[in-house]
């Protein structure tokens, strides 16, 4: 009987899920049994001096042929499509990151969450959904994870067991191991896809209205200051890659992560990544030593990825002395509570500053800011466009220029509503047009449906 047939009388497997696309489950202590032996007998064949020579397409069409061979000539119980599907596996583990290979290369695929070995959960269309793969054991994780951060030149282990890396493709890798994590590895992996969003893709997925676009792109051309709030997963990153595309050519731009994550298609773009210290807990280099650095480089424009400490008060005062048009993000749930954060995180850095100076600074920095929420359906929307105003009674203020109404929830769990003008017209519009910038003023009274 083959390997199909025996784990389909089993019971133990499901169809492919008809909204998803992924695969069955099947019998995983079976398959990882043949896999093993084959994987040995693969060891035990592959010249390892000769291979070291050859490209990456080389070497995965070498085992590709090996394996093929090695499959034929051994007694294995396996049809086909399982050899396929067997051949596949081993030259992910070898050449790629294994068990999930498969979902880094799948497009509709979002997030990937692995909690241990023995769960690996996709998100596609802003849902989680749990897969058929697993790793072997702890170990086998392990060595998965050990490939990907040490590969940017990042290390985890148990002095050092939380550590954030990055994939070649820029998906953003976040890892947490044991003594930490309880129940083993645990790892999530935030894609990036190839295909480079616009923002006439993020009008096309409901994500804002065509004159909330236009606003954003005029301020980024006529060089207002703009800071990109929502929650963890919101698209904030996303949405500052979209905005980056209306700098002009002839600018220099310097990026400032803590993983390198902005991918801006411009001609005149430096990057700069944060360094964790090393085992010796010396060759530290935070986000606030590089804000320090941007400034000696002759950037045009910074733009932090996330400020989360005291390099936000370096960013205010590079953003009022000669670096307009500077853009970050910042964790945050509401308009409100970004400027209080920024507030806060400004008083962990080294500079003494009074409440009322820190406020006015804030306020003279800053001119946008966008709010973005991931909703219940999944789906990522710009739910407030504001223009901070100012400082009154001791708070700075914001007013409100676009904003998203909900208005319901249909019977697929889709969100209703429409984005819409508050009839507000921002003071910075009058910076926009003396800019040289064309901006149709009829946009503060418009609404925008969601198709």
């Amino acid at each position: 009987m083959k390997l199909s047939s025996r784990i389909n009388s089993r019971g133990d497997g499901v169809a492919n899920d008809s909204k998803t696309g992924l695969p069955k489950i099947i019998n995983r202590k079976m398959y990882n049994k043949v896999k093993s032996k084959i994987h040995l007998l693969l060891v035990e064949r592959l010249d390892l001096a000769t291979v070291t020579d050859l490209s990456a397409e080389e070497l995965e069409i070498a085992i590709r042929n090996m394996l093929n061979e090695i499959t034929l000539n051994e007694d294995l119980p396996l049809n086909s499509d399982e050899r396929a599907m067997l051949i596949s596996d081993l030259i992910n583990e070898i050449t790629g990151f294994g068990p999930l290979e498969e979902y880094l290369n799948d497009e509709s695929v979002q997030d990937i969450l692995v909690n241990g070995h023995g769960q690996v959960l996709v998100e596609k269309n802003g849902v989680l959904y749990p897969t058929q793969s697993q790793f072997r054991d702890d170990k086998h994780l392990m060595h998965v994870i050990d490939k990907i951060v040490s590969g940017v030149g990042r290390r985890v282990d148990e002095s050092s067991p939380m550590v954030d890396a990055r994939l070649p493709d820029g998906s953003r890798v976040n890892v947490i191991i044991p003594p930490l994590a309880l129940d083993g590895p645990t790892m999530s992996i935030r894609k990036f896809g190839k295909h480079r969003l616009t923002g006439e893709d993020l009008m096309a997925k409901g994500a804002m209205g065509q004159g909330m676009f236009d606003f954003l792109a005029a301020a980024i051309k006529s060089k207002l200051n703009i800071l990109v709030s929502g929650g963890t997963g919101a698209g904030k990153t996303t949405l500052l890659n979209v905005l980056g595309e209306n700098i002009p050519d002839n600018e220099r731009v310097i990026t400032i992560e803590d993983s390198a994550e902005l991918r801006l298609n411009l001609p005149h773009v430096v990057r700069l990544e944060s360094r964790p210290p090393n085992i010796e807990s010396r060759g530290e280099v935070t986000l606030t030593d590089l804000v320090k650095n941007s400034l000696r480089m002759r950037p045009d424009r910074i733009i932090v990825g996330e400020t989360r400490g005291g390099e936000v008060m370096d960013m205010l005062q590079a953003m009022n002395t000669g670096h307009p048009g500077s853009m970050s993000t910042v964790h945050a749930n509401s308009p409100k509570d970004a400027l209080s954060r920024i507030e806060v995180m400004a008083t962990m850095s080294s500079v003494a500053i009074s409440e009322k100076a820190l406020q006015t600074l804030v306020a003279s920095a800053l001119d946008i800011l966008v709010q973005l929420s991931r909703l219940s359906d999944g789906k990522r929307r710009v739910v407030s466009i504001s223009e901070i105003t100012g400082v009154k009674d001791d708070l700075v203020t914001v007013k409100e220029i676009f904003v998203f109404e909900q208005s319901g929830v249909d019977e697929d769990g889709n969100v209703l509503g429409c984005f819409k003008a508050t009839s507000v017209i921002p003071k910075s519009v009058k910076h926009i047009l003396s800019s040289g910038i064309e901006l149709d003023q009829g946009i503060f009274n418009k609404t925008w449906e969601i198709a």
